[in-house]
């Protein structure tokens, strides 16, 4: 059984270029009978989140947060820069008072999105650096956003913060703490003795997310759908250079040692937004056009995350390859 848990886990992370966006894409085309299951949503990524936990122990955290400048300056960047490229890019393709540049700079403005932790943990990063800036991130965002929003457009936006973070503590806070109370108490040996059958599940539901999350946007992205050939190229501008700043992060601080994890790192985690936060306030606050970018970001941050694994995955075995 052991051997065949790692034959799948092996296999799907080998293809999950191509996995993630059939499932994308699945999701779409088969939305209407998915519908009733978007509410596990949140189960299937809690567990994922605990399964990425179980790599996770007190030393991992406290050696991300003595040294706390990969977060500064990637929160910086993330919420900084990117902002600043959303409203530059907006500016020049729909101009200053167009709803697409309110929702370019909304998508740059929300918090960092859960699914880079499992994508950095696929990509053999730092999980516990990665978590760190999601965590932060995440209770910070009750004040960015509106800020940013403000400072941009002079809206001044309010949402219902205590719900906020009930959603990421269930999401990610006591699952990450439940899988850091397993790693201690096993000292770091139950990851390895269930991975098994929690490694495949885990990748099962990784995929059930991404399926699920498409077949709940497809339906305002039908009704949406002469906008898309206006704002896809955007978009898809916007989260290349989000993806980018993580490698400027690391650039910033590049360290002996660090190799491939450091990039890895902050390349998702300044590169993937938390879509389902993004089109609550855009819905709640602004126009259905503000949604649009917010909601095409999810089908293209996910693509280019495959993308980016892929790339990672051929640079480390091109180096093994020369090292051997």
């Amino acid at each position: 059984m052991r051997e065949q848990a790692a034959r799948f886990t092996r296999f799907f992370e080998k293809y999950m270029f191509l996995i993630i966006p059939c499932t994308l894409v699945l999701g779409f085309f088969i939305s209407k009978p998915l519908l009733p299951f978007v509410g596990w949503i949140p189960g299937l990524f809690a567990y994922v989140t605990f399964v990425m936990g179980l790599g996770c122990g007190r030393q991992h955290l406290k050696g991300v947060l003595t040294r706390p400048a990969p977060i500064i300056v990637t929160l910086l960047l993330a919420h900084i820069a990117a902002p600043l490229i959303a409203y530059g890019l907006g500016l020049l393709l729909f101009g200053s008072d167009s709803p697409y540049t309110v929702g370019l700079v909304l998508f740059a403005a929300i918090p960092l999105g859960v699914s880079s932790v499992l994508w950095v943990g696929m990509s053999f990063g730092n999980v516990a650096l990665a978590l760190t800036l999601v965590i932060v991130d995440s209770a910070l965002s009750p004040f960015v956003v509106p800020v940013l929003i403000e400072v941009f457009f002079g809206a001044d936006i309010q949402f219902d913060t205590l719900h906020m973070f009930k959603d990421l503590l269930l999401l990610i806070v006591l699952p990450t703490f439940a899988g850091m109370v397993v790693y201690e108490i096993s000292g770091g040996k139950f990851k390895d003795w269930s991975a098994p059958i929690t490694q495949p599940i885990a990748k099962l539901c990784f995929a059930g997310v991404v399926l699920l999350n498409a077949a709940a946007i497809a339906p305002q992205l039908q009704s949406l759908r002469r906008d898309l050939l206006l704002v896809v190229p955007s978009v898809l501008v916007l989260v290349a250079l989000c993806y980018g700043l993580g490698y400027v992060a690391s650039a910033i601080l590049r360290r002996k040692g660090e190799g491939q994890t450091l990039p890895v790192t902050l390349a998702y985690a300044s590169g993937m937004r938390n879509i389902s936060v993004g089109m609550v306030i855009a819905m709640a606050y602004f126009s259905p056009q503000t949604a649009v970018p917010v909601v095409l970001g999810i089908m293209l941050q996910q693509p280019m995350a495959t993308l980016q694994y892929s790339i990672f995955m051929r640079i480390s075995n091109y180096r093994k390859g020369r090292d051997a």
